[in-house]
């Protein structure tokens, strides 16, 4: 992975990115359309302490954009004043991973970590499982590069 070398006095720690990355609910995911234009989608994720997992719609502009160019960059971020921001930007490459649509059918070991997760973070079925609705399956990005920030130390 590709080390941030601008702004490491802001950068957060690998404890700091950890904890982001596993209370933030929401991300913004980049990425190319085939004209070459970006499209910016939000969404859940969840964070395994390796990778984000994005569990998306497979008839999506995104589910398209990846499929042909997994190239993508994600954005997670807190804070509202200018003095509390803080965030990650995370580049690399979306892979698939288990079927795709995912149904509750399915055996997919590779999926359950991702799966608690999710499950655990956004509210799953009673038992903790997750509910498939045989439109979405998931998404895995291992970062390349990482780049963040936190304003709450300018000044310290």
């Amino acid at each position: 992975m590709e080390t941030q070398r601008r702004g490491r006095k802001i950068a957060l720690t690998p404890e700091e990115l950890d904890t982001l990355l596993t209370e933030e609910r929401l991300c913004r995911v980049a990425t190319l359309t085939s004209s070459g234009a970006p499209h910016l989608s939000p969404l859940y994720f969840v964070w395994d302490g390796t990778s984000v997992w994005l569990y998306s719609v497979v008839r999506s502009q995104r589910w398209t954009d990846l499929a042909r160019d997994p190239r993508t960059a994600v954005v997670v971020d807190g804070g509202t004043a200018f003095h509390e921001l803080h965030g990650v930007e995370l580049r690399g490459r979306f892979e698939a991973v288990g079927p795709a649509p995912r149904t509750d059918a399915q055996d997919a070991p590779e999926l359950a970590d991702p799966e608690r997760l999710f499950a655990a973070k956004y509210g799953g079925r009673p038992d903790g499982s997750m509910f498939h609705d045989g439109r979405h399956a998931w998404l895995r990005l291992t970062p390349e590069k990482v780049a963040s920030w936190d304003h709450r130390k300018i000044g310290r």
